[in-house]
Protein backbone atom coordinates (compact mmCIF):
# COMPACT_ATOMS: atom_id res chain seq x y z
CA UNK A 1 0.00 0.00 0.00
CA UNK A 2 1.12 3.28 -0.90
CA UNK A 3 2.40 5.71 2.47
CA UNK A 4 1.11 9.23 2.46
CA UNK A 5 2.45 11.53 -0.19
CA UNK A 6 3.04 15.60 0.29
CA UNK A 7 4.31 15.36 3.84
CA UNK A 8 7.47 16.38 5.31
CA UNK A 9 9.57 13.32 7.27
CA UNK A 10 10.75 14.05 10.22
CA UNK A 11 14.22 12.27 9.54
CA UNK A 12 15.10 14.83 7.11
CA UNK A 13 14.15 17.83 9.45
CA UNK A 14 17.88 18.96 10.17
CA UNK A 15 19.04 18.78 6.22
CA UNK A 16 16.38 20.69 4.90
CA UNK A 17 18.01 24.01 2.98
CA UNK A 18 17.32 27.30 4.45
CA UNK A 19 15.47 30.31 3.04
CA UNK A 20 19.04 31.51 1.66
CA UNK A 21 19.19 28.61 -0.47
CA UNK A 22 16.47 28.88 -2.69
CA UNK A 23 17.10 29.19 -6.12
CA UNK A 24 15.90 32.25 -8.55
CA UNK A 25 12.53 31.71 -9.66
CA UNK A 26 13.19 32.16 -13.17
CA UNK A 27 15.84 29.57 -13.34
CA UNK A 28 15.02 26.73 -15.53
CA UNK A 29 18.29 24.02 -16.56
CA UNK A 30 20.25 24.89 -19.64
CA UNK A 31 19.42 29.00 -18.90
CA UNK A 32 22.40 31.61 -18.65
CA UNK A 33 21.20 32.43 -14.91
CA UNK A 34 22.93 28.91 -13.52
CA UNK A 35 22.51 29.06 -9.68
CA UNK A 36 25.76 28.49 -7.62
CA UNK A 37 27.07 25.35 -6.70
CA UNK A 38 24.91 23.30 -3.84
CA UNK A 39 22.12 25.47 -4.25
CA UNK A 40 18.91 22.98 -4.09
CA UNK A 41 16.65 22.73 -6.73
CA UNK A 42 12.80 23.97 -5.73
CA UNK A 43 10.73 20.73 -6.85
CA UNK A 44 8.18 23.66 -8.15
CA UNK A 45 10.78 24.23 -11.04
CA UNK A 46 11.01 20.10 -11.87
CA UNK A 47 7.64 19.74 -13.59
CA UNK A 48 8.10 23.31 -16.07
CA UNK A 49 10.50 20.87 -17.84
CA UNK A 50 9.71 17.43 -17.58
CA UNK A 51 9.77 15.13 -20.56
CA UNK A 52 7.01 12.64 -20.70
CA UNK A 53 8.48 9.63 -19.16
CA UNK A 54 5.91 8.30 -16.71
CA UNK A 55 7.78 8.91 -13.39
CA UNK A 56 6.84 8.34 -9.86
CA UNK A 57 5.51 11.98 -7.86
CA UNK A 58 8.65 13.58 -6.97
CA UNK A 59 11.05 11.83 -9.64
CA UNK A 60 10.03 14.54 -12.66
CA UNK A 61 13.69 16.05 -12.31
CA UNK A 62 15.42 13.05 -13.27
CA UNK A 63 13.76 13.20 -16.47
CA UNK A 64 16.11 15.62 -17.53
CA UNK A 65 18.95 14.46 -16.37
CA UNK A 66 21.52 12.31 -17.93
CA UNK A 67 23.92 12.36 -15.33
CA UNK A 68 23.36 12.67 -11.35
CA UNK A 69 26.22 13.01 -8.69
CA UNK A 70 25.96 11.31 -5.18
CA UNK A 71 28.45 12.56 -2.25
CA UNK A 72 28.60 10.96 1.24
CA UNK A 73 28.75 13.47 4.50
CA UNK A 74 31.80 13.58 6.31
CA UNK A 75 30.72 12.99 9.72
CA UNK A 76 33.37 14.96 12.58
CA UNK A 77 32.55 12.00 14.75
CA UNK A 78 33.78 9.34 12.14
CA UNK A 79 37.23 11.61 10.98
CA UNK A 80 38.13 11.95 14.87
CA UNK A 81 37.50 8.68 16.08
CA UNK A 82 37.07 6.62 13.32
CA UNK A 83 33.87 5.49 14.17
CA UNK A 84 31.91 4.39 11.42
CA UNK A 85 27.94 6.26 11.54
CA UNK A 86 25.00 6.01 9.46
CA UNK A 87 25.46 7.88 5.74
CA UNK A 88 23.92 10.35 5.04
CA UNK A 89 24.41 11.35 0.75
CA UNK A 90 23.73 14.80 -1.09
CA UNK A 91 22.43 13.61 -4.65
CA UNK A 92 22.98 16.55 -7.46
CA UNK A 93 22.69 17.20 -10.57
CA UNK A 94 25.92 18.06 -12.87
CA UNK A 95 25.74 21.85 -11.69
CA UNK A 96 26.34 20.89 -8.24
CA UNK A 97 22.64 21.86 -7.22
CA UNK A 98 21.34 19.25 -4.47
CA UNK A 99 18.17 17.55 -6.24
CA UNK A 100 17.49 15.16 -3.49
CA UNK A 101 19.27 13.52 -0.17
CA UNK A 102 19.69 10.29 1.48
CA UNK A 103 20.07 9.28 4.84
CA UNK A 104 20.70 5.69 6.13
CA UNK A 105 19.07 3.69 9.02
CA UNK A 106 20.29 0.72 10.56
CA UNK A 107 21.51 -0.44 13.93
CA UNK A 108 25.32 -0.09 15.14
CA UNK A 109 25.89 -3.74 15.15
CA UNK A 110 24.90 -3.87 11.80
CA UNK A 111 27.69 -1.13 11.10
CA UNK A 112 30.48 -2.71 13.17
CA UNK A 113 30.25 -6.11 12.73
CA UNK A 114 28.30 -6.59 9.06
CA UNK A 115 29.68 -3.11 7.04
CA UNK A 116 30.04 -4.08 3.52
CA UNK A 117 27.10 -6.42 3.73
CA UNK A 118 24.84 -4.88 6.38
CA UNK A 119 20.89 -4.46 6.25
CA UNK A 120 19.48 -0.89 5.50
CA UNK A 121 16.85 0.79 4.77
CA UNK A 122 17.87 4.43 2.82
CA UNK A 123 15.07 7.31 2.60
CA UNK A 124 15.66 9.42 0.08
CA UNK A 125 13.92 13.18 -0.20
CA UNK A 126 13.67 15.82 -2.48
CA UNK A 127 14.60 19.43 -1.20
CA UNK A 128 11.10 19.84 0.78
CA UNK A 129 11.75 16.82 2.74
CA UNK A 130 9.60 14.83 1.15
CA UNK A 131 10.30 11.08 1.18
CA UNK A 132 10.00 9.68 -2.62
CA UNK A 133 12.38 6.80 -2.86
CA UNK A 134 12.77 4.04 -0.43
CA UNK A 135 15.58 1.57 -1.13
CA UNK A 136 15.53 -1.30 1.73
CA UNK A 137 18.17 -4.33 1.79
CA UNK A 138 18.41 -7.63 4.13
CA UNK A 139 21.42 -8.83 5.68
CA UNK A 140 22.49 -11.47 2.93
CA UNK A 141 26.22 -12.37 1.26
CA UNK A 142 28.10 -11.38 -1.27
CA UNK A 143 30.57 -14.21 -1.61
CA UNK A 144 30.50 -16.43 -4.80
CA UNK A 145 30.66 -19.55 -2.22
CA UNK A 146 27.37 -18.80 -1.37
CA UNK A 147 25.38 -18.10 -4.71
CA UNK A 148 21.83 -18.88 -3.23
CA UNK A 149 21.70 -15.81 -0.54
CA UNK A 150 23.45 -13.18 -2.57
CA UNK A 151 22.66 -9.33 -2.62
CA UNK A 152 19.37 -7.98 -3.49
CA UNK A 153 18.00 -4.41 -3.22
CA UNK A 154 14.57 -3.72 -3.29
CA UNK A 155 13.34 -0.12 -4.60
CA UNK A 156 10.11 1.31 -3.94
CA UNK A 157 8.81 4.87 -4.95
CA UNK A 158 6.93 6.30 -3.99
CA UNK A 159 7.63 4.44 -0.16
CA UNK A 160 5.23 1.59 -0.14
CA UNK A 161 5.04 0.42 -3.84
CA UNK A 162 8.04 -1.30 -5.25
CA UNK A 163 9.49 -0.26 -8.22
CA UNK A 164 11.75 -2.64 -8.87
CA UNK A 165 14.67 -4.79 -7.37
CA UNK A 166 18.63 -4.76 -7.77
CA UNK A 167 19.66 -8.64 -8.03
CA UNK A 168 23.40 -9.35 -7.26
CA UNK A 169 24.59 -12.79 -9.83
CA UNK A 170 26.80 -15.39 -9.40
CA UNK A 171 29.88 -14.99 -10.78
CA UNK A 172 33.17 -16.24 -9.97
CA UNK A 173 35.69 -13.31 -11.31
CA UNK A 174 33.32 -10.56 -11.70
CA UNK A 175 30.37 -8.50 -10.15
CA UNK A 176 27.31 -8.70 -12.10
CA UNK A 177 23.56 -7.42 -11.08
CA UNK A 178 20.52 -7.31 -12.75
CA UNK A 179 17.99 -4.64 -12.51
CA UNK A 180 14.58 -5.98 -12.20
CA UNK A 181 11.12 -4.23 -12.77
CA UNK A 182 8.37 -4.47 -10.80
CA UNK A 183 7.25 -7.95 -11.53
CA UNK A 184 10.97 -8.83 -10.99
CA UNK A 185 11.59 -9.21 -14.72
CA UNK A 186 14.85 -8.33 -16.22
CA UNK A 187 15.47 -4.80 -17.22
CA UNK A 188 19.09 -3.94 -17.30
CA UNK A 189 22.53 -5.56 -16.29
CA UNK A 190 25.26 -4.38 -14.34
CA UNK A 191 28.56 -5.53 -14.38
CA UNK A 192 31.56 -4.41 -12.98
CA UNK A 193 35.91 -4.74 -13.13
CA UNK A 194 37.35 -7.39 -11.56
CA UNK A 195 39.29 -5.49 -8.87
CA UNK A 196 36.79 -2.73 -7.14
CA UNK A 197 39.46 -1.49 -4.79
CA UNK A 198 40.00 2.06 -6.49
CA UNK A 199 43.46 2.68 -5.27
CA UNK A 200 44.47 6.16 -6.87
CA UNK A 201 41.69 5.94 -9.54
CA UNK A 202 38.07 5.75 -10.18
CA UNK A 203 35.91 2.07 -10.63
CA UNK A 204 33.59 1.85 -12.97
CA UNK A 205 30.89 -0.10 -13.28
CA UNK A 206 28.88 -0.67 -16.83
CA UNK A 207 25.14 -0.98 -17.11
CA UNK A 208 24.25 -2.72 -19.86
CA UNK A 209 21.45 -4.17 -21.94
CA UNK A 210 20.34 -7.64 -21.60
CA UNK A 211 22.78 -9.36 -24.08
CA UNK A 212 25.50 -7.67 -22.09
CA UNK A 213 26.77 -6.22 -25.56
CA UNK A 214 25.89 -2.67 -25.57
CA UNK A 215 27.05 -0.23 -23.00
CA UNK A 216 24.19 2.04 -22.23
CA UNK A 217 25.80 4.14 -19.28
CA UNK A 218 27.72 3.26 -15.99
CA UNK A 219 28.12 3.65 -12.40
CA UNK A 220 30.95 5.05 -10.90
CA UNK A 221 32.83 5.59 -8.03
CA UNK A 222 35.16 7.99 -7.59
CA UNK A 223 39.02 8.21 -5.93
CA UNK A 224 38.08 10.53 -3.16
CA UNK A 225 41.96 11.03 -2.16
CA UNK A 226 44.35 9.78 0.19
CA UNK A 227 42.79 11.46 3.35
CA UNK A 228 39.73 10.45 2.95
CA UNK A 229 40.16 6.96 1.97
CA UNK A 230 42.36 5.93 5.27
CA UNK A 231 40.82 8.16 7.63
CA UNK A 232 37.15 7.58 6.87
CA UNK A 233 34.90 5.55 4.79
CA UNK A 234 32.92 8.29 2.97
CA UNK A 235 32.59 8.18 -1.17
CA UNK A 236 31.53 9.92 -3.90
CA UNK A 237 29.48 8.30 -7.31
CA UNK A 238 28.40 9.34 -10.50
CA UNK A 239 25.62 7.93 -12.42
CA UNK A 240 25.71 8.47 -15.95
CA UNK A 241 22.74 6.83 -18.16
CA UNK A 242 20.94 8.51 -21.32
CA UNK A 243 17.98 10.83 -21.22
CA UNK A 244 16.11 8.63 -23.75
CA UNK A 245 16.59 5.37 -21.79
CA UNK A 246 13.19 4.08 -22.87
CA UNK A 247 13.50 4.24 -26.40
CA UNK A 248 17.22 3.61 -26.20
CA UNK A 249 15.68 -0.03 -24.53
CA UNK A 250 13.00 -0.35 -26.78
CA UNK A 251 15.66 -0.16 -30.24
CA UNK A 252 17.71 -2.82 -28.65
CA UNK A 253 14.94 -5.04 -28.08
CA UNK A 254 13.83 -4.72 -31.58
CA UNK A 255 17.37 -5.11 -33.23
CA UNK A 256 17.60 -8.54 -31.15
CA UNK A 257 14.59 -9.84 -32.18
CA UNK A 258 15.76 -9.80 -35.71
Amino acid sequence: MTESQGQTNPIFKDYLPGSSDVPQENYLPGSSDVPQENTPVEPSLWKQTSHTHNLPPGLEYLNQLDQIIIHQQVELLEAILGTETSSKYEIKNPLGQRVYFAVEENGCFDRKLCSPIRAFTIRIADTAGREVIRVVRPLRCNSCWFPCFLQELEVQSPPGTIAGYVVQNWDPFLPKFTIQNESKEDVLKIIGPCATCGCFEDVDFEVKALNEMTTIGKISKYWSGFVNNVFTNTANFGIQVPVDLDDLMFFESSLDGL
